[in-house]
């Protein structure tokens, strides 16, 4: 089928309409806007939403897309589907005033059969109506067509938009097979015979493999047509060399083509054991993992395929060979993107079954919906060689009981129905499955008696819900206490059957039960399916020593919109995962919202033996000595930056990161001490403040393997802007991203002063989003002016249709003005 775009000149209004008040001139303020939108995004934010920090405050609301869209007489007898990546959060699909579905799951595709609603060779009317219910996500969820939206047509005789499987059966260094599934599919009365031609081609763009078949398609029918490949000295696709085949299959009638696609996969294989873990391509391979959530900051939800891969190369930059997709099946987009860049995947089915989490969530609906669900994530994913890993679900309540691991071997059955190539696992989470028995698994994992425990966790009424509750929940999700309650054999006992359900046994925040399972399970493979940020150099440690851990996802790698206050550092009082006004962001992460790392990064890549040059973090010296709340999910408030102008001889509090043996630190030349770092890889030194230069130099083996350098910035008196590309395509979608930051004289990135920076753009193109990674801060996504957050803030510009030039001004108060030129093609 013909793939058409249908993302340009849609109309967007807040509130349910009529075309009969559009038409009248009585439907209120509308907008002309292009997809992706998200309609969240531009929304006011209110302290007064039910939606509170779980979104960002950002609320909920009703909203009415629609598109006036000519259709050709030609398409008379063509079968025409209407495809929607993702609508947030239940819609309702109109043609011509016509309901042609529902749709209930913000994250999962959409396609209409809308062939018998058309009027061919005029205009017809598509209309979406969406809810966006508050109270009904855990995170920011975005809302409206966030995702593309695409028309697939198809003569009489044609191969449908979804179903077309490529399969790797076997593959080594010298041959692979690969099988090609093509269902092709006649609308007609008539039978006929059509010749299939399958050509696979090799990432070097020469053929591969190739075979050509005569297949009768009989009169309102499908066919399935499957053929056997071989492939002589395959390039193997993996997380180190991502390398894609392109299967172009056409099918023709009387040698004239009447219908092709084109299929971008990799050949590889999965093995799986408890003795060798994960294999990929014979080759074990441990999983280096994140969490993410879907939004890509300042421009919120919307799924752009530039946003998308920008981020996963951010990711993989970072150290990371694997994402997990949290708590949802993750966009086309990103899938395109870690196939491309070598990013391993674990996609997620659900966060939540039968019992909600919040009182309008999916758990409304799943229990109705999940094997559909099941079947769109399966066939979304299923030519992705990136995709490894199926999760049924994360922290669901349900896990310490029967009828959880009765509803866990379901899933896992129907996901192995339709892929049995790839494994699943699940996200347990221990305080939550365990609920039901706490009382017992604490008593047990204390010593102390029922009468007892109860007495200590009688709270102080003046400290209810404060700082305290979140140092209680961090002292059982951390250290000893979390350990015992991990290993609890009442725990066990409560969510074993679950874990039995799935090929992988998938722990959240139950580091110390990665290797007491292998001895009460010596059969069983574990995965750190959440893992708190600081805990990565003891739980690498267990990764590397044990075959059966095939790794962990961290939460998490990019910090999101939502889950607000997660970790954010108050130094105001206020308290974390609470209705902190004006929190926005979860604060967490190792990189931020605009794309820089943050030393936990670094922290992160040395222990994962990646590189060996040293890094440093220094503690926010304005914020010594405040008291500040904590979380399980924090490290440390520290960032790269030698310049705290008032602090002079007061001390610093410096970390030096390596993959190293030894490091050293030269504060304007003088040595500060040189100490070990092999297997800990993170030193601290107490450094007095004094402006310069603060280096750090890393040893291995005796010799010097890398340095990196801290200069105290001067006065900031220039705008450093870059962008990430100069020149984007005229396609309405392709986005550049502009970082401006706050230099001195010489050049150095001055972190501590702030500038109120104004963005205009003109010509060929328009501001799609810009802000900050202040976490707690007021203000829009949409405003042209911003302020600085440790010296910086990012633009993200979207090319428009027109070819040309767009000239984006950059202004800030006491600064020079800043142009830049991009040429769209």
């Amino acid at each position: 089928m013909k793939k058409i775009s249908l993302n340009q000149n849609w109309q967007f209004a807040k509130g349910t309409i009529t075309m009969m008040e559009l038409m009248m001139g009585e439907a209120g303020n509308i907008e002309n806007i292009d997809l992706p939108h998200d309609a969240m995004i531009y929304q006011e934010r209110t302290p007064a939403t039910a939606n509170a920090h779980q979104t960002g405050f950002y609320p909920g609301g009703e909203y009415t897309y629609m598109k006036k869209w000519e259709i050709p007489e030609a398409w008379k007898g063509c079968t025409v589907v209407l495809e929607f990546e993702g609508v947030a959060d239940t819609c309702r699909i109109y043609m011509n005033g016509d309901l042609v579905t529902e749709h209930v799951n913000p994250y999962t595709g959409i396609f209409a059969d809308v062939s018998g609603y058309l009027k061919y060779g005029q205009e017809n009317e598509l209309k979406v109506e969406v809810c966006s219910i508050e109270q009904s996500s855990r995170w920011y969820s975005g809302a409206g067509l966030y995702r593309p939206v695409y028309a697939w047509v198809g003569k009489t005789v044609h191969i449908p938009a979804q179903g077309v499987r490529v399969t790797t059966r076997e593959a080594d260094c010298e041959a692979a097979v690969v099988e090609v599934e093509v269902p092709i599919c006649n609308r007609g009365m008539v039978s006929e015979t059509v010749q299939v031609e399958i050509t696979l081609t090799g990432p070097n763009g020469t053929e591969a493999a190739a075979e050509h078949i005569p297949v009768t398609v009989f009169g309102e029918s499908t066919q399935m047509c499957c053929q056997r490949l071989l492939v002589e000295h395959p390039a193997l696709w993996s997380d180190e060399t991502p390398n894609l085949y392109s299967c172009r299959i056409t099918i023709s009638e009387d040698e004239n083509p009447i219908d092709s696609v084109n299929i971008s996969t990799g050949i590889r294989t999965l093995r799986l054991n408890a003795k060798h873990g994960l294999l990929v391509n014979g080759k074990p391979t441990k999983l280096r993992g994140t969490c993410i959530h879907h939004d890509n900051g300042i421009i919120g939800a919307a799924t752009f395929p530039d946003a998308e891969y920008r981020r996963c190369r951010q990711m993989k930059e970072a150290g990371f060979n694997a994402l997990r997709s949290a708590h949802h099946p993750m966009s086309k987009a990103m899938l395109d993107a870690c196939d491309k860049l070598g990013m391993l995947v674990m996609d997620e089915l659900s966060d939540m079954w039968t019992r909600t989490k919040n009182p309008h969530d999916y758990a409304n609906y799943f229990p109705t919906h999940w094997k559909q669900d099941v079947w769109d994530m399966v066939e979304k994913n299923y030519n992705h060689p990136c995709v490894i890993l199926y999760s049924t679900g994360n922290e669901i309540p349900e896990a310490g009981t029967p009828k959880g691991a009765e509803w866990n071997r379901r899933i896992h059955a129907e996901m192995k129905r339709l892929d049995a190539t790839r494994y699943t696992t699940n996200g347990i989470n221990g305080l939550m499955a365990g609920n039901d028995r706490m009382g017992e698994i604490m008593c047990q994992a204390t010593g102390m008696t029922p009468e007892q425990l109860e007495a200590m966790q009688q709270p102080d009424e003046q400290k209810r819900g404060g700082a305290d509750e979140i140092n209680g929940m961090a002292e059982v999700m951390v250290g000893p206490l979390a350990d015992a309650i991990a290993t609890s054999p009442i725990l066990e006992e409560m969510i074993g059957e679950f874990a039995a359900a799935n090929d992988i046994a998938g722990y959240n925040y139950l580091t110390a039960l990665h290797e007491e399972d292998h001895i009460r399970h010596p059969n069983r493979v574990v995965l750190g399916t959440e893992t708190f940020p600081a805990d990565i150099v003891h739980l690498w440690d267990i990764v590397k020593r044990n075959p059966h851990v095939l790794g962990d996802f961290t939460w998490t790698g990019y910090d999101y919109l939502g889950e607000a206050g997660c970790g954010i550092f108050h130094y105001n009082g206020g308290v974390n995962f609470s209705a902190h006004w004006p929190d926005r962001l979860a604060g967490i992460g190792d990189i931020d919202i605009l794309g820089d790392r943050k030393p936990i990064s670094y922290l992160r890549q040395a222990v994962f033996g990646i590189g060996h040059a040293p890094s440093i973090g220094v503690l926010r010296m304005d914020k010594a000595g405040i008291e500040v709340g904590k979380t399980p999910w924090m490290w440390k408030d520290n960032l790269a930056s030698w310049t705290w102008p008032g602090y002079e001889g007061e001390t610093a509090s410096v970390d030096v990161y390596a993959n190293a043996d030894e490091v050293e630190l030269f504060l304007n030349g003088e040595s500060l001490g040189r100490k070990s770092i092999g297997g800990v890889y993170v030193v601290t030194y107490e450094v007095p403040y004094h402006p310069g230069k603060l280096e750090a130099v890393s040893y291995l083996n005796g010799a010097e393997a890398g340095r990196t350098v801290l200069q105290t910035a001067g006065k900031a008196v220039k705008l450093k802007v870059e962008a990430d590309r100069n020149e984007l395509p005229a396609d309405g979608e392709s986005l550049t991203f502009i970082k401006i930051r706050l230099e001195d004289a010489a050049g150095n990135f001055n972190r501590w002063e702030s500038a109120a920076v104004t963005m205009k753009v003109e010509g060929c193109a328009a501001l799609q989003g810009f802000g900050s990674a202040d976490p707690s801060c007021e203000g829009s996504y949409q405003s042209h002016t911003w302020n600085t957050y440790d010296g910086s803030v990012m633009a993200v510009i979207r090319a428009a249709k027109c070819p040309g030039e767009a000239i984006v001004t950059i202004s800030a108060v006491n600064f020079a003005e800043e142009k830049l030129v991009l040429n769209i093609k």
